[in-house]
């Protein structure tokens, strides 16, 4: 029987916080209760934000924490090619295309508009329809140097695909289908002009190449996984089992991030905090770790 395959895949555009520990915890735990592989993704497609101090600075932590994973890292920088491979595939099914807004044009679009819905992370839906501009006008700005988004043609994608679900499990191990709701995200990006891929496409490419079957995130990323079981079947991978686990939150309720200036991993070690400790802050409110999770792998 082919043995689990987890994944935690860290951008390096900050230090990890205790959110991140959760985690990549979390999934180590998943791992070795089943006997599986855990594998490090370094989700580096963002060459503006990230650096290679913070990427030394994962590998660090996760040591420090005392987890361990298997060789080579895959780095999403190092395979630019697999994302354009997927993009080649999408647009021969004539399912991308270029857009030229900037994200002003797009709030200008839509402030008079009352009531324009708004994706699931809370920005406006793409106000500009695809029909809007001639496919030989599109070809000719990409041609012309013009800067752009490759966005699905959200529409055209979900009617290809027909309706969709995936297979989520809970804590205590029982496995649920979850209807996907693609349409909620509008005509989302998949690569801009200097950038080959964006979240979404990556992280569906490289969950199917590198074989992940039990992918286990935050609940923040729950509602995206209808774009990401959207793009499966379009690309014809195979779909793993998804967990989202609740978030860890600062004292104003706020989940923690980069963004908001959590406390670093980083910084509780210089502070003299163990290990140990880091592991009972990151897990103890949300019962990590505990037999009912270790069942998600028999499912």
């Amino acid at each position: 029987m082919t043995h689990p395959v987890f994944r935690f895949a860290p951008s390096p555009n900050g230090p990890l916080h205790l959110g991140h520990a959760r985690s990549a915890l979390i999934n180590d735990a998943l791992a070795r209760a089943s006997e599986g592989r855990l594998l490090l993704r370094i989700e580096d497609i963002d060459a503006t934000r990230c650096r290679p101090e913070f990427e030394a600075g994962i590998y660090e932590d996760l040591t420090w924490l005392g987890l361990d994973w298997e060789q080579p890292v895959r780095r999403q920088s190092q395979h630019f090619a697999d994302y354009r491979s997927a993009l080649a595939r999408l647009e021969a099914l004539d399912l991308i295309y270029p857009s030229f807004e900037t994200r002003g044009d797009i709030r200008r679009a839509v402030a008079g508009r009352s009531g324009w819905p708004s994706d699931p992370d809370g920005a406006p839906l793409f106000p500009f329809p695809r029909a809007a501009m001639s496919a030989a006008e599109r070809a000719r700005r990409v041609a012309a140097g013009e800067p752009y988004a490759l966005r699905l043609d959200m529409a055209r994608a979900v009617e290809r695909a027909g309706p969709l679900a995936w297979r989520e499990v809970d804590a205590a191990g029982e496995v649920t289908n979850v209807a996907a709701d693609p349409l909620a995200w509008g005509d989302v990006i998949l690569a801009r002009k200097e950038m080959p891929t964006a979240y979404h496409l990556a992280v569906v490419v490289d969950d199917a190449l590198q074989g992940v079957t039990h992918v286990v995130r935050g609940a923040d990323l729950k509602a995206a996984t209808s774009v990401h079981r959207l793009l499966q079947v379009l690309l014809g991978l195979p779909a793993p089992l998804y967990t989202h686990h609740a978030l860890l939150l600062d004292a104003e309720g706020r989940k923690l991030s980069k963004s908001i200036g959590s406390q670093s991993l980083a910084s509780l070690r210089a502070e003299g905090v163990t290990p140990e400790e880091v592991r009972r802050r990151a897990l103890e409110t949300q019962g990590a770790g505990k037999s009912g999770e270790s069942s998600l792998v028999r499912k």
